[in-house]
């Protein structure tokens, strides 16, 4: 439950710039001025994901933490698992302000970042040190100037292999030049072929594109499975604008949130028909329901970031404890046994 003094701060944060209010929010966070109840676990939520023990399953999208600066106190907002980055090999600037715009109306926001970050060395120092906790990955990302994207996944991997419990190869951020090009099946399939061969023990999890056809995820299918990867990760921001009411619709970059429930959730359950590979489900979670939707579809854990722009930080404990009740609910006795219960409708 959002407290007074939350809900005051939250009120605070979006008079400011977008970009502005995030730099503030972690620097809460490593100031100790936002909900923290610890591990939120019960029997029920206490899940296993790409051989990782999780108190539940629900987690961090990359994007939030994006320097590996506030591991110690996000885990103990009540994550189940965090993921920070991207990070690249070169620490790099980012695309010009402004790149993130709050949609209030729609519950959503446009970023074009441009993985902006202090580059690997930095990020892995800091992963290095993080302490104990809950599970914690690495997206991994290119250099916008790089001659060889592919070679920069691999080169972040082996700077992160020792350090972190799970990498994410990210292809489908949209503000990235040509990225995205890499989902294209040889290109992914060697992409993959590079990190797989460096990750050392550590899980590699991939990061798609809600704005695929049937035909681009089965392709996608196709290639995870033949690659060994741990887990796919569905999805990231969209490029589509159907629906919009807010001022900044037409703005460049990735929209999250509340309007891409659908189509991510629907990328979910059609890949959840073409691989047995794990998959967490990402895109407009922001109520218990959402999660458990989502996991119903075919998810064996879930992220969140978008939401707590508007929800705060205390939703995360909101969405974990009600995830425990709706699980009750329905005679589940755990996560793995609701995991594509209900595929069908978004098939």
């Amino acid at each position: 439950m959002t407290t007074t003094f939350e809900k005051f701060g939250l009120a605070a944060l979006r008079k400011l710039d977008p970009e502005t209010a995030h730099g503030v929010a972690i620097r809460a966070l490593q100031a100790g001025l936002v909900p923290a109840p610890g591990v939120v676990t019960s029997p029920r939520l206490k899940t296993t994901l790409a051989g990782m023990t999780l108190p539940n399953p629900v987690g961090l999208a990359a994007g939030f933490d994006k320097n590996a600066t506030a591991i110690a106190p996000l885990s103990r907002t009540g994550f189940g698992f965090i993921e920070v980055g991207a990070a690249t090999p070169l620490p790099q600037p980012g695309n010009p302000k402004p790149r993130l715009f709050r949609l209030t109306k729609d519950r959503a926001a446009i970023n074009r970042f441009g993985f902006n970050n202090d580059g690997a060395d930095a990020i892995c120092a800091r992963l290095a040190t993080r302490g104990a906790g809950v599970p914690v990955g690495l997206n991994l990302g290119a250099n916008k100037t790089s001659a060889d994207r592919a070679a920069d996944f691999a080169t972040v991997m082996i700077a992160a292999r020792d350090h972190v419990d799970f990498a994410t190869v990210n292809v489908s951020s949209p503000n990235t030049e040509k990225l995205r090009d890499l989902q294209g099946k040889a290109a992914l399939a060697a992409l993959l072929e590079g990190v797989m061969d460096v990750r050392g023990a550590t899980p590699v999890f991939l990061k798609i594109a809600p704005d695929l056809t049937p035909n681009e995820i089965a392709d996608v299918a196709d290639v995870a499975n033949n690659a060994g990867v741990a887990a796919i990760i569905a999805t990231n921001t969209t490029l589509d604008r159907e629906g919009l009411r807010s001022k900044y619709a037409s703005e460049a970059g990735g929209l999250s949130g509340a309007p891409l429930f659908e189509k991510s959730t629907r990328v979910l359950a059609r890949l959840s028909t073409l691989t047995d590979i794990p998959l967490i489900g990402v895109g407009g979670i922001g109520s218990a329901q959402d999660a458990y939707a989502k996991i119903c579809a075919g998810a064996s854990a879930v992220q969140l970031y978008t939401a707590l722009v508007f929800g705060g930080m205390s939703l995360v404990a909101e969405i974990a404890s009600g995830l425990d009740s709706l699980l009750d609910r329905d005679g589940f006795a755990n996560v793995a046994d609701a995991v594509g219960s209900n595929k069908e409708r978004w098939l």
